[in-house]
């Protein structure tokens, strides 16, 4: 890079859930670890998150610092436990932020589409801005083609499948899998369209080999201006980075790990906040029992009434015969999936799971949820090949009334299909395994995601040089 013009200075401002703050935290010391000047904003609870990984960054002689925003007197933080929802009001930073600002103006701010009132401030500022939506290219494509064709105003009922048109995949969906706000037309994304449409680009935490045709679709088609960084997981190279990232978690399920064989284990998680219909954590007990398969289910906080969600008997049974291990507090994924005791990964299909999914070379049985994860779902299993479907078909907000339930038998059916080590098994594996190993050169010196790291910085320092020559 050109070390005459002056080092560029990046701001990131993350949302307060765990789901968008902490890859977003990863871009930002994958940023410093490539030479820009890094700092995070933040609230002070969520600065004890990962003040740790930064410390450790910083004794490694990456330029990366945190700033925790001061709250107005009265003021109460949106943090949330990093299980913030998609609609949690975080106005209250603004203030705080605009004083920041005003002090301190950098060369780009890339924040989150979740702080909705962030870009005009920005604008208003004269601070160019980066937005970070959390996930990729793939189901970006697939939601801009679903607005712009309406494909399912066409079918006869909200079960019936409809093509996507005009993508690079023959890529299937039904009315009941597609977010709200898209089956119904409402306007509630139209904003942050907008917001986007007005920034300097995108920031993307994935990689151009993962999903190569529609980077091009993104960029080319829908005119996005965007780099691809990611997976910005694998910043974490270091077990005690893996260990801390989100929270602190307990790693007693990696010695139960290394007493498993091979591929043997499912490893089972829905991210921070699932939002499923009652009972349904029952079905998947008794689906876990019968397919006799070793298992870690993270479980979370997600239940208060543990006798009607799992049934009796159920963890002292596991726990006897070593078959599983239930988590209910945060868990190392990264470290479990990286085991080579683990098989499978079950997941909810949220854009950050699936891409740690990839990074550590373990095949998915897909249960998505909600947000975009229904089109990921395409992504890891039409287009990649390395999943297998559960058999969700309702999309479902964290706000409202969970009904629908895949029953027992679909769960089993699914377990038993991951981790019988059958031929099309191995070759999700081999598939998978190939895509880990992309992934890994893809942050690497030379690789697709280090050049795109390094693009962004060199226009970002042009511009910085052109406007310290004019006097600006």
């Amino acid at each position: 890079m050109n070390s005459e013009a002056p080092q560029v200075e990046m701001y990131f401002f993350p949302y307060v859930g765990g789901g968008h703050q902490i890859p977003m935290i990863d871009i930002a010391r994958l940023f410093a670890s490539h030479g820009a000047k890094s700092t995070i904003i933040v609230t002070p609870t969520n600065a004890l998150q990962f003040q740790n990984s930064i410390l450790r960054d910083q004794n490694s002689g990456h330029p990366i610092s945190i700033h925790a925003l001061q709250l107005l007197d009265g003021a109460v933080s949106p943090d949330s436990d990093m299980s913030a929802t998609p609609s949690t009001d975080t106005t209250v930073l603004r203030e705080p932020l605009k004083l920041f600002l005003i002090e301190h103006k950098p060369d780009c701010i890339v924040f989150d589409m979740f702080h909705r009132w962030a870009a005009e401030l920005f604008d208003e500022l004269g601070i160019r801005r980066i937005v970070f939506n959390g996930s990729g290219c793939f189901p970006r494509c697939v939601k801009e083609n679903i607005r712009k064709y309406e494909p399912h105003e066409k079918v006869g009922s909200d079960y019936e499948p409809f093509l996507v048109p005009g993508l690079p995949d023959r890529i299937e969906l039904t009315r009941s899998q597609l977010p709200v706000f898209l089956r119904d037309k409402s306007g509630r994304s139209d904003r942050m369209a907008k917001d986007e449409e007005k920034s300097f680009g995108a920031v993307v935490n994935s990689f151009y080999e993962l999903e190569p045709a529609y980077a091009d679709y993104f960029r080319k088609e829908m005119g996005k201006k965007a780099w691809l960084v990611g997976p910005a997981s694998l910043c974490n190279k270091n077990t005690t980075d893996k260990a801390e990232r989100g929270k602190q978690a307990d790693q007693s399920c990696l010695r139960w790990l290394d007493e498993k064989e091979p591929n043997s284990v499912l490893y089972i998680s829905f991210g921070s906040k699932p939002s499923f219909a009652p009972g349904q954590f029952l079905e998947v007990a008794h689906a876990l029992e019968a397919s006799n398969y070793s298992f870690i289910w993270v479980v979370g906080k997600t239940f208060k009434d543990e006798e009607r969600c799992l049934p009796g008997g159920f963890e002292e049974r596991i726990k006897e015969s070593k078959k599983g291990v239930i988590i209910r507090g945060w868990a190392p994924q990264l470290l479990i999936l990286e085991h080579g005791a683990v098989g499978g990964f079950m997941t909810h299909c949220g854009w950050n799971s699936m891409l740690e999914g990839v990074c550590c070379g373990v095949p998915m049985i897909t249960w998505p949820l909600s947000a975009e994860q229904f089109s990921n779902e395409k992504l890891v299993t039409d287009v990649l090949g390395i999943g297998v479907q559960v058999g969700s078909m309702e999309w479902m907000s964290f706000s409202s009334e969970k009904k629908a339930l895949v029953v027992r038998e679909k769960v089993e059916v699914g377990v038993k299909r991951m981790m019988s080590g059958g031929d099309e098994i191995v070759e999700m594996r081999k598939r998978a395994k190939e895509l880990a190993e992309k992934a890994k050169k893809a942050v690497q010196v030379g690789g697709s995601s280090s050049i795109d790291a390094d693009a962004l910085i060199e226009e970002l320092k042009s511009s910085k040089k052109m406007r310290v020559d004019s006097g600006g």
